[in-house]
């Protein structure tokens, strides 16, 4: 199967059901036509992060299914794998064989060695000002130590979890398994392959290792090479400033709208409609929109579309208007591995309240791109306070566990029902083509009017909102769509 210009759903695999058997079964019987892609985050053996310290990417986590049932899932649906080429878990083989043979192994070269690296720069690095210069995701150096069979030890580089153990991208080793773990990808449905982390995988002496150019497109277009004469598609994921993903786009790759949350959020809160106006006018058709994912709602991908009172007015009437979101939730005290992203299920940010969240679903639809909807998103679903208070993870108020009795229940909600209808009706307007246009008006300072034409010109979908009220129309070829 190919990527369809239709909405893709984001869930783990034991989320909509315990398994990829009960996900189907759920999907065939409540969602139907609303759904054409799937994000099938990483349904590996792993050794933590909820799938993103994967030991073994030749095999499908037994308690989820196997092969078999990854690819039923894909004779309907397009499906996007994980691929973390920044790390792998220190349960691997590589890492097993480097800890019991270290210089002996074939994987000597697999993992960045720290004190190797620096020692390329002369002696006496890393000074504290390289480390400080590093991008990284802890208030320390970024390394683990290794202690090998023979008792010696090193540290290797090391930029997220304890079983997160970075890859040194340009042995020959990780070429090697780079390109057999595509393939395999490939061949079991895999039709768009989501990079993970790829802004940390190249790292160089005197940068700040993170999205270091011009390596990373390099290594985007060594991946790049592997995936095209295959016919798929790669998605490279980053969480940081928009300025980055339109170099990424303008090198023709899929990319994020990760800006998209916060600017809908101020929008609503505020009722000012002229800061979504005016990115949705530069933001790029090759994309995958969202408002909602496995982590945080990002806050530092609206900086500078959202001026730093925008983005601090928004942040703190989430605060006060979310249902059930408190500060700490997002703090370590929770283990919020980010800091720049808030802890809360997109319904609950809008208060709950049914016709908030179907307007942000509406600006989502006739955004720019392909819209990706969360699966709590898909089923509005409230903040998970109990999950999260058993659990002490702070994404884990947004990571709620449905059993196919639930879903029973809550696709009965009108709320529910009016977003699947929206989704069916989009994933079949040729209004919506990626080759077509885009034009948006703001008459009022609380209203806005966008209007999608597919590339012949002969289809149109118009929506008009009025922010203040919550209130909007939707037209297509001149008939009202009524969800």
């Amino acid at each position: 199967m190919t990527i369809n210009n239709q909405t893709m759903l984001i869930t783990y695999s034991d989320s909509l059901g315990k398994n990829f058997k009960e996900l189907h079964e759920i999907l065939e019987k409540h969602v139907g036509d609303a759904i054409g892609g799937i994000h099938l985050l990483p349904f590996f053996p792993s050794t933590g992060d909820r799938g993103f310290a994967p030991s073994d990417y030749t095999q499908v986590n037994a308690a989820f299914g196997d092969w078999s049932d990854v690819e039923k899932l894909g004779e309907k649906h397009y499906l996007m794998f994980d691929f973390m080429i920044n790390h792998i878990s220190r349960k691997s083989i590589m890492y097993k064989d480097f800890k019991k043979n270290k210089d002996n192994s074939a994987y000597k070269d697999f993992f960045l060695r720290w004190e190797k690296f620096w020692a390329q720069a002369g002696e006496n690095r890393p000074s504290k000002a390289d480390v400080d210069l590093i991008y990284k995701r802890k208030d320390k150096a970024p390394i683990q130590e290794i202690e090998f069979a023979d008792g010696s030890k090193e540290n290797l580089w090391n930029t997220f979890g304890e079983e997160q153990i970075d890859i040194n991208v340009k042995s020959d080793a990780a070429k090697k398994f780079f390109r057999e773990t595509l393939e395999n990808m490939v061949a079991h449905g895999a039709d768009l392959i989501r990079l993970d982390a790829f802004a940390y995988a190249v790292k160089k002496i005197d940068s700040n290792c993170f999205f270091v150019e011009p390596e990373i497109w390099e290594l985007l277009d060594k991946i790049r090479e592997i995936l095209q004469p295959l016919g798929v598609e790669l998605l490279p994921e980053i969480h940081e400033h928009y300025s980055i993903s339109q170099k990424i786009a303008a090198h023709d790759y899929f990319v994020y709208d990760f800006a998209l949350p916060m600017i809908v959020l101020y929008t609503l809160y505020s009722g000012k409609t002229e800061r979504l106006a005016e990115w949705l006018r530069i933001s790029p058709m090759k994309q995958f929109t969202t408002l909602d994912t496995h982590d945080g709602i990002g806050v530092v991908d609206a900086r500078e579309i959202l001026t730093d009172e925008e983005i601090d007015y928004t942040s703190e009437h989430l605060y006060r208007v979310g249902a059930n979101v408190k500060r700490k939730y997002s703090s370590a005290a929770y283990n919020n591995l980010d800091i720049y992203q808030i802890n809360s299920t997109y319904y609950s940010a809008l208060g709950n309240d049914d016709a908030t969240y179907l307007l942000s679903r509406v600006f989502q639809v006739f955004a720019p791109g392909i819209p990706q909807i969360y699966y709590v998103g898909l089923f509005a679903g409230e903040n998970d306070i109990a999950l999260l208070e058993s659990s002490k993870e702070g994404r884990n108020i947004n990571r709620h566990y449905f059993t196919k009795e639930e879903v029973a229940q809550e696709v009965e909600r009108p709320i529910v029902k009016k977003l699947l209808n929206l989704l069916k009706w989009r994933n079949i307007s040729p209004a919506f083509d990626l080759e077509g246009s885009i034009s948006i008006e703001t008459p009022t300072e609380t209203s806005i009017q966008i209007i999608r034409k597919d590339a012949t010109g002969q289809h149109n979908a118009v929506l008009f909102a009025d922010t203040a009220n919550k209130n909007y129309v939707i037209t297509e070829n001149g008939n009202e769509i009524i969800l």
